[in-house]
């Protein structure tokens, strides 16, 4: 494994625990498909399937280069594109998931990881 994999893991391991603290249920991690891959599948509290895209970060030192650069940085538009798209087609496939007055929808959780410990961010309904 990769320290680069490793930081990812760690980073949706976190989230995952963010996520129950919150009440949400997880039903799937690492779902993958040749054109794509959802972090965290789960049901929000309200009973929404929500498809979470997890972006993690190591800021470590005084480096002023990196304390600038947000893991939400690294969500481009092709990856919320491909994002869409998998998620589109795992909610119609899994339809019994779904509730018929929430639907569905795309969260970001963003991890930073530093000497101070770790920040989170929760963008809902991105």
């Amino acid at each position: 494994m990769t320290k680069k994999s490793e930081i990812g893991k760690l980073g949706e391991d976190i989230a995952c625990e963010y996520l129950l603290n919150k009440s949400f249920t997880i039903i799937e991690r690492n779902f993958r498909q040749p054109w794509g891959e959802i972090d965290i599948i789960t049901k929000n509290p309200g009973g929404a399937l929500v498809f979470v895209e997890v972006k993690t970060m190591q800021q470590y030192g005084n480096n002023a280069a990196i304390a600038a650069l947000l893991p939400e940085d690294n969500l481009t538009k092709s990856k919320l594109k491909k994002l869409q798209r998998i998620s589109y087609l795992y909610a119609n496939h899994n339809s019994e998931l779904l509730d018929d007055r929430q639907g569905w929808q795309i969260d970001l959780i963003t991890i930073v990881l530093n000497e101070a410990g770790t920040d989170i961010k929760h963008f809902e309904n991105i």
